[in-house]
């Protein structure tokens, strides 16, 4: 490890952090990011007061919601064994924080501080984590190097190291080299990832773990109570379910669909449900003389052979995936496909746009013949027709669908046996 690299950080860090308070009066996100970090110390204080001061401590920290999703098997593995683990999340970002401040096995959630070394010595003397478990990225060095210095043992988890990633750059090579050496243990998605820790990082303790959200989506996929009252709206229909679509996905999908001669029942979930985004969404679908009801306004007329559902509502869409024959995944004509496990899981065919490639799981699924990538609007027509019309095809698609999901699983036993070393270590040392 080369130190030099991380002093260097530490001491302009406060620079930058200037420099960054300077511009987000012209930035809104820039802006936001200060806003919400206003009180976080002082909120945190009034949590800890609650918390028994000899609990043993997990500091959980994920960028947003997919980061988090990724732990919570091993937070749930470890609350079911040991109940008495205080749990602490952070998030990086706002849309993260939202989505689970009020996360039940959780004793505190709140925003990470800024990375300064004032505002990690003064986070870390506040929950003094026993384990900092990070999930696959997000490294902020002064709260790493804090929490080291503090005992805790750090732990990377879900690790993937892209080939195309900054951290093969040879301006941050060495940053990051030293950065992954302040981690205990270092859990990764796959081997090729492990190797690459291994060889070009120099960190022998890698090991290859899988991918949580494995874990995560399949237990999740047992849960369908929500989605009861549809069972019997599309019963012994063909039905394709549309998730995390944004308008460019929308563009492409509505256009195809109409084009279908044996349509299939169609559910619609937007990436937003925002009402202006709503709005516009259920004017397109006029424009196009597109029947629609609102889930939030079902009712008794709802005609699926004639009306597409549209979902205004949020925290079911992989819920919603048990209902399809066919899932359409959207992000792909944006920046990046969205969760592509929720639908695979469920046994039917996988349909993404061209961005994918940020998403291993994504890429995976599709070498493995469990989806097919969709470039435009006739590839989209050609594939849903294939699709609704050949069953054995789609029946196919989906078995494969179902095992890459399910050959994948098993990571939480390693990395929560992990936890369970120096948890039962501490217990031990206590008696």
């Amino acid at each position: 490890m080369n130190p030099s690299v991380l002093s260097f950080y530490t001491l302009f860090s406060p620079m930058l952090l200037g420099t960054a308070k300077l511009f987000s009066a012209l930035y809104p996100k820039l802006r936001t990011f200060f806003r919400v970090r206003k009180n976080v110390f002082e909120e945190l204080e009034q949590q800890m007061q609650k918390l028994p001061p000899s609990s043993f401590r997990l500091w959980i920290h994920a960028a947003s919601v997919g980061e988090f999703e990724q732990a919570r098997p091993v937070i749930a593995a470890l609350k079911e064994r040991h109940p008495n683990i205080a749990v602490f999340v952070s998030f990086l970002s706002d849309s993260g924080y939202n989505a689970r401040k009020n996360f039940p096995d959780a004793s505190a959630v709140f925003y990470l501080p800024a990375d300064t070394r004032d505002n990690a010595k003064r986070l870390l003397e506040l929950i003094r984590p026993d384990i900092l478990l990070l999930m696959r990225y997000d490294f902020w060095p002064n709260h790493l190097l804090e929490a080291k210095k503090c005992g805790a043992k750090l732990i990377l988890a879900a690790a993937v190291l892209q080939q195309d990633s900054p951290y093969f750059k040879p301006l941050l090579k060495g940053f990051y080299r030293s950065v992954f050496h302040l981690f205990d243990r270092i859990f990764t998605v796959s081997e090729q990832d492990t190797l690459s820790f291994r060889q070009i990082f120099n960190y022998p303790q890698a090991e290859t773990a899988g991918d949580p959200r494995f874990d995560q989506v399949f237990l999740r996929s047992r849960n369908r109570a929500r989605v009861d009252h549809l069972k019997p709206v599309f019963e012994n229909r063909p039905v394709l379910v549309a998730g995390s679509v944004w308008e460019k996905d929308e563009a492409i999908l509505l256009a195809a669909w109409k084009a279908l001669d044996g349509r299939p029942s169609l559910v619609l979930v937007p990436h937003e449900v925002k009402p202006e985004n709503m709005a516009r969404l259920y004017q397109d679908l006029k424009e196009r003389s597109l029947d629609f009801m609102a889930v939030s306004a079902l009712n008794k007329t709802f005609n699926p052979d004639r009306q597409i559902l549209v979902i205004d509502q949020t925290g079911y869409l992989a819920e919603l995936y048990s209902l399809a024959s066919i899932a359409y995944v959207g992000g792909g004509f944006g920046i990046n496909v969205h969760n592509t496990l929720e639908p695979a899981v469920h046994q039917i065919p996988v349909l993404f746009g061209p961005r994918y490639h940020n998403s291993p799981e994504a890429e995976g699924l599709a070498a493995a013949g469990g989806a097919i990538v969709i470039h435009d609007q006739q590839e989209l027509f050609k594939a849903l027709k294939s699709l609704t019309t050949d069953t054995a095809q789609r029946k196919k698609m989906g078995t494969i669908a179902e095992a890459f999901v399910q050959e994948r699983t098993g990571a939480t036993a390693a990395i929560t046996a992990s936890i369970e070393g120096y948890y039962n270590a501490r217990e031990s040392s206590l008696t």
